[in-house]
């Protein structure tokens, strides 16, 4: 099954306060596995950007007003993401604006059955733990030490080695050879080649016959020996 992973990064909390989208990073999935295939965006807002905001993501107006408009390069966000299913943290906040930029330029909002929200997900496989990403990745031992800011892009790729530690770790590619007979998909072969690979070298591992592993006479003999010089033992009581 195709899933993206994407993430937003926005000049406020809010969009219908007049907050807008300026960054929009998305990772494919296939079979809960990464395809290297994503596309990333930042687009001009056209209103400032609060300091708050910038001291989140790191991304100034100066930087942002030499970027295309929302409606530009609209058609090619979604072509991307298709019908997928759309993860996401906190996935009401990143639909919101996301489907608050679609309304501005009169096209059709997303719905909000396809989303998947890996708060929810965490919420429930890890209840009363501490939620945001950083923490996740913490339990996981995803490495994060190059998040320096929020990045669109790179969030959403922690964010999907996060969703596949959430949905099965990483032995959910182990089904993947069954899954792509099934459903004769390019993509998923592409993925599932290290499987049938490891498959294969398992079967062509020479076989080795089964150690002894029964005490010999002598060792049984010198162990009744010990056993009965034990002094006051338990088992005699």
């Amino acid at each position: 099954m195709r899933e993206i992973v994407f993430d937003t990064e926005t000049t406020g909390l809010d969009p219908k306060t007049g907050d807008r989208m300026v960054e929009i990073g998305c990772i494919e999935m296939i079979g809960r596995v990464p395809t290297g295939e994503s596309y990333h965006a930042y687009y001009n807002p056209q209103r400032d950007m609060p300091q708050a905001a910038e001291a989140v993501h790191g991304l100034s107006i100066s930087f942002l007003e030499t970027k295309p408009l929302f409606k530009d390069t609209a058609g090619e966000l979604l072509e991307f993401l298709g019908d997928a299913p759309l993860v996401a943290h906190n996935a009401g906040f990143d639909f919101g604006f996301l489907n608050n930029e679609l309304e501005l330029i009169g096209m059709e909002m997303i719905s909000m059955d396809r989303m998947v929200d890996t708060v929810a997900l965490a919420r429930k496989k890890h209840p009363g733990a501490k939620l945001s990403l950083d923490a996740l990745c913490t339990r996981y031992g995803i490495d994060r030490s190059h998040r320096v800011k929020h990045g669109a892009l790179l969030d959403a790729e922690l964010l999907a080695q996060v969703y596949i530690e959430l949905t099965g770790g990483r032995q959910i590619g182990l089904g993947l050879a069954a899954e792509s007979a099934d459903e004769g998909s390019e993509a998923i072969d592409r993925v599932s080649v290290p499987v049938a690979a490891a498959a294969a070298a398992a079967k062509r591992r020479e076989r080795r016959e089964p150690r002894p592993h029964a005490a010999s006479a002598e060792e049984l003999a010198r162990h009744k020996a010990f056993v009965g010089g034990i002094e006051k033992a338990i088992w005699a009581r």
